[in-house]
């Protein structure tokens, strides 16, 4: 049975404002040696699968630096110290980068981005009824365009490479499983 590694010490190594690294010093518990394991600590996240009356989802293209590419990706960002839950940021994020506004937000599910590395989560939030009524409020750092896709047309888009975005896939796949679990 795997147990979890003891943490001896762990120290701050950077500050890079939208997440820190520590140095972790822990033990494996199977051989006993210690060993140093870099940690990303950041605030957890939401993503949005954002629906108009029409069945269609709420998805924005956006340019990412890491990749140097534009990417057809559904609405999300880092939840904010005033953010109630992850369904409140939900509906921000929504708001803010796209104008949208909806009802019934729900949490559909929850994922470490990448637990070998990382401290946070990243959630799902659907929230239905979606119409356009806001301006777009983007961060400075935003370059967003509005997309309005059919859901029948999401998994040929993931499937064709489209979609590229792994966490947004994830997303996109805890939407489907909502879906399938209504229909059965």
């Amino acid at each position: 049975m795997i147990r979890p590694w003891q943490k001896l010490s762990s120290h701050p190594v950077g500050d890079f404002r939208i997440f820190t690294i520590r140095s972790d010093r822990k033990i494996s518990p199977r051989t006993q040696v210690e060993h140093d394991f870099f940690v990303i600590d950041c605030v957890n996240w939401v993503n949005v699968i954002g629906i108009t009356p029409d069945k269609q989802l709420v998805m924005v293209e956006q340019y990412r630096h890491g990749s140097n590419t534009v990417e057809l990706e559904i609405p999300g960002g880092m939840m904010d110290a005033g953010d109630a839950s992850p369904e409140a940021t939900g509906m921000r994020e929504l708001r803010e980068e796209t104008g949208y506004e909806g009802q019934n937000p729900l949490l559909l599910g929850q994922i470490f981005p990448n637990p070998a590395i990382m401290s946070n989560l990243c959630f799902t939030v659907m929230i239905e009824n979606c119409h356009c009524i806001h301006p777009v409020e983007f961060d400075h750092g935003e370059d967003l365009i509005t997309r309005l896709v059919p859901i029948a047309d999401i998994p040929q888009l993931v499937a064709g490479g489209k979609i590229r975005h792994s966490l947004v896939v994830v997303a996109l796949y805890h939407f489907e499983l909502w879906r399938r679990d209504r229909e059965s």
